[in-house]
């Protein structure tokens, strides 16, 4: 592949994990739990709309998929499964 070629190939729709930011978020006694859990849903709310959309949904319902996967994936706690060790956390949230 040139150069010219991997240059305007289209960026990954998943940004590099800050697992900082998800380790904050797992932890609710940390006051910085909540403001973590923003970035995650702000950071990865688009992401999981356009992977809902590349499944074959029409616009309006990859919206009401996308936020009712984020509200499960808070209401069940999930991201206490995380783990940097087993892998990246797209892969994480694309199996939940």
């Amino acid at each position: 592949m040139s150069e010219t070629s991997a240059s305007t190939k289209a960026p990954s729709l998943f940004v590099t994990t800050r697992w900082s930011v998800v380790l904050k978020a797992q932890d609710k006694s940390s006051p910085d739990s909540a403001a973590a859990w923003e970035t995650l849903c702000q950071t990865y709310w688009y992401p999981l709309y356009a992977y809902v959309r590349h499944q074959g949904h029409n616009p309006h319902d990859a919206q009401d998929l996308t936020q009712e996967f984020i509200a499960r994936f808070l209401a069940k706690d999930y991201l206490k499964a995380a783990d940097r060790d087993k892998g990246h956390f797209r892969t994480f949230l694309r199996v939940y």
